[in-house]
Parts: structure tokens; C-alpha cells; sequence
């Protein structure tokens, strides 16, 4: 097992890998580090190979498919996580390790909002759509999460062997924030650097496609993690457009005693069993839901224990 893995993705990345793992090389002397080649047309591999890092490659296209295959090949006591394109200095890449190695952390967030992220990207509907998802994501989950979307991040062993991969393409980062915060992880942000991609290098990620999915996805981990609130809100509002398609039926019938628009009535009373029937369907979710952060409660015990050498039992005889 590696003490310190530096996972680097790649694709078309030519212009700036060197730097990236001479850089990386720089901040963390003592580790080892991977580029992760997922069908590249250019020289990245090539160059990848001569400055020095251990090349694999990832067929299955996208940045999603990538971090699945690097978490399932790699054991490290901590993983490094940075793109390939130089945007992030690896100034504070040391500090980042330390708080998974000396304190705790299981993932740590490199937070570019804080620093010049808002100055050196050139793209504003990537600032808003920022700044979107951290609102979003923090107030539906309640958490504190500074940077949903970097690339720059620091994981544990514990996490990263825990962590199911379902995302293909860019939205993985969303989902690596929401899991570690439904299931209580210790994450902290560290503020980074971050500069545009140097002149030449051109972005992966196409903000209107990409940034749908990533809301999307964070909708879809909504309704997975928290069921009873979704569902709940679901109902609240199919109850409330009944009530409100209701008020003036119901005015009629105090005036004269007579019930008009029966259509409009029988609609308002399905809308209310459908509102019933979410609330409901919502309740039995959080209940497996529940047992689901129970039972990865059991799972992280176990991998910890199998990063210290333990024997684990197996788990498909206890549960």
C-alpha cells in the first residue's frame, strides 16, 4: 500500500502534464503518482511517461469511469486528486495530506471560491453555475461544503474504498460531496489557488450539457438520501394545488349548496391520494435509508480494519 497516491485524469492534456507531475513531484517528494489515461489523441501518455509517473489507461470515456477504476486499482493510506490541466498550484497540497494522514479527514475540499477562482475563470456561467451548487447542495444537505465542483481534493483510505461510483462524466464530483456528507464524514476545505487553463489548453467540460447533469444527479442523491423530505415536499405541494384548485369549488358549494366543475374536483382528489401516496412511499424509503447508513457504518469499520492488517469477517455471512 502507497502511503500517498497522486491520481492525476487525463485527456488531451499534453500542453501541461509535464508541469502537473514535476509540480507534483515538488510538493510530495515521498509519493507515488498516477495519470490515468482515458483515450487520449495526443502525446499525454507519452509525456506522462517521461517525466516520470506510472501511466494506466481507462477506455470507458469519461471523468466519472476514470476515478472508478483508479480508486478500485489503487491502495494508499491517501490519495491527492488534481486535473491534468495546471489550473490548481499544489502550494497547499501538503497541508491537504496532512489532515487526511494526521487528522482525521476523510475527504478534503480544495476551495478555489474563496481564492481567485471568481477572477481567473473566464467562463460566467461556470462561476454562477458554482456557486448554484454549493447553495444548493449545502442547503438541501445541510452541510458546509465551500467548493462542490473542484477537482482538487484529498481523500482517506476509508472513503475511497467505500465510495460507489455511479457517475460517468463530470457530475462524480457532486457525488463524492453528497455521499460524504450523508454518511457524516469528516470533510474539510482548504483554501487553494486556481488559474485559468493556460492559452492553447482547452476545457473537457460543456456547461450547459455537463451542468445538467450535475443537477440532475444532485436531485437524484436528494431523492436517495433524504426520501422522507423529498417526497414530503412532493406531497406538500400536490396537497397545496388541490387546496388551491379547491377554494373556489368549495365557495360555491357554502353559497348555494351546489358542487360545480366536477372534473376539477375529482382532479384535486386524485392530486391528494397521489400526495398521500408519496408521503407514504417516502416514509418506507427512510427506513431502508436508514439501514443503508447502518450498514455502512459496518462497512467502514471493515475496511478500516483491513487497512490495519485485521482480520474481517465475511460480510455476507453477518448481514
Amino acid at each position: 500500500m502507497d502511503k500517498i497516491a497522486v491520481l492525476i485524469p487525463c485527456y488531451n492534456e499534453e500542453q501541461t502534464i509535464s508541469k502537473v507531475i514535476r509540480d507534483a513531484r515538488e510538493a510530495l517528494p515521498e509519493a507515488v503518482i498516477y495519470v490515468y489515461n482515458n483515450n487520449s489523441k495526443d502525446r499525454t501518455v507519452e509525456l506522462a511517461q517521461e517525466a516520470g509517473a506510472i501511466v494506466r489507461n481507462e477506455y470507458k470515456q469519461g471523468k466519472g469511469n476514470v476515478i472508478r477504476r483508479m480508486f478500485r486499482e489503487i491502495d494508499a493510506e491517501c490519495y491527492l486528486m488534481i486535473d491534468g490541466d495546471d489550473t490548481y498550484p499544489l502550494d497547499q497540497a501538503a497541508e491537504m495530506v496532512d489532515k487526511v494522514l494526521h487528522h482525521n479527514a476523510d475527504m478534503v475540499v480544495g476551495d478555489r471560491l474563496s481564492s481567485t477562482y471568481f477572477t481567473e475563470n473566464k467562463r460566467p456561467f461556470h462561476n454562477f453555475g458554482n456557486s448554484l451548487m454549493r447553495a444548493g447542495i449545502n442547503s438541501l444537505f445541510h452541510s458546509d461544503i465551500k467548493d462542490i465542483m473542484t477537482g482538487y481534493r484529498a481523500f482517506s483510505y476509508e472513503f475511497v474504498k467505500t465510495f460507489p461510483v455511479f457517475s460517468k462524466g463530470f457530475e462524480i464530483e457532486t457525488e463524492m460531496t453528497i455521499h460524504a456528507v450523508n454518511y457524516n464524514m469528516q470533510v474539510e476545505n482548504v483554501i487553494v489557488e486556481y488559474r485559468d487553463r493556460p492559452e492553447g489548453s482547452e476545457s473537457k467540460l460543456n456547461t450547459y450539457r455537463d451542468g445538467m447533469r450535475v443537477i440532475r444527479k444532485m436531485l437524484q442523491l436528494y431523492k436517495n438520501y433524504r426520501p422522507l423530505r423529498f417526497f414530503g415536499m412532493l406531497c406538500a405541494a400536490l396537497v397545496l394545488a388541490a387546496a388551491l384548485l379547491m377554494i373556489p369549488i368549495l365557495g360555491v358549494y357554502l353559497d348555494t349548496g351546489l358542487v360545480p366543475r366536477f372534473p376539477t374536483l375529482i382532479v384535486c382528489g386524485f392530486m391528494v391520494l397521489a400526495g398521500i401516496q408519496s408521503f407514504f412511499a417516502g416514509m418506507i424509503l427512510e427506513v431502508m435509508a436508514a439501514k443503508d447508513r447502518k450498514d455502512f457504518e459496518y462497512r467502514l469499520t471493515s475496511v478500516h480494519d483491513r487497512k490495519k492488517g485485521k482480520d474481517v469477517p465475511d460480510e455476507s455471512k453477518i448481514l
